[in-house]
């Protein structure tokens, strides 16, 4: 098959790239290129930070800042809004500015280069309380306020320790 024609196959798969990528297609794309990506900086009136668990092939297990990937053709704010609804269950605001700009390379195959925008974030209402972690150990996608960085913070969320 020619380049061409294969391009055309995968451009056929994607759909509406506004609604994200399908996964063969997102991994491809992740494997060739730099993803650009939001991260969400919520502090509470105590000054504590809003961490979510993660457990995944990627990242593995840990305590890391909300976030995600930038959609084709979506705005900073477009998906800090979607974030805060995906991962917390209600919606936020940033400032138009980030605090820290960072870029990430990892070793692994797949989604090993990330170039990271750090926003102050204000919720515009109470994380979804079903979703906050317990006195146990947490399970994927809890939530949980938190005094400083958190031993298990996920290795690549070490260099946002200073604004933890």
């Amino acid at each position: 098959m020619k380049l061409d024609a294969a391009i055309r196959v995968i451009e056929s798969a994607v759909g509406d790239p506004h609604n994200g990528l399908p996964p063969d297609v997102f991994l491809f794309v992740s494997r060739v290129t730099p993803l650009i990506n939001v991260d969400l900086l919520i502090k509470d009136p105590h000054g504590r930070t809003l961490l979510t668990w993660r457990d995944d092939g990627f990242y593995g297990r840990g305590w890391h800042v909300p976030g995600g990937i930038i959609r084709y053709k979506e705005t900073f704010a477009d998906r800090i809004r979607a974030c805060a609804r995906e991962e917390l269950g209600t919606d936020a605001s940033s400032e138009p500015v980030p605090l820290a700009i960072m870029e990430s390379i990892a070793p692994q195959a797949s989604r090993g280069h990330a170039i990271s925008m750090l926003f102050r974030c204000s919720l515009r209402g109470v994380p979804d309380a079903a979703r906050r972690a317990g006195a146990d150990a947490p399970s994927r996608g809890q939530w949980r306020w938190h005094d400083g960085p958190p031993s298990d913070l996920l290795e690549v969320h070490r260099e946002y320790t200073p604004f933890l």
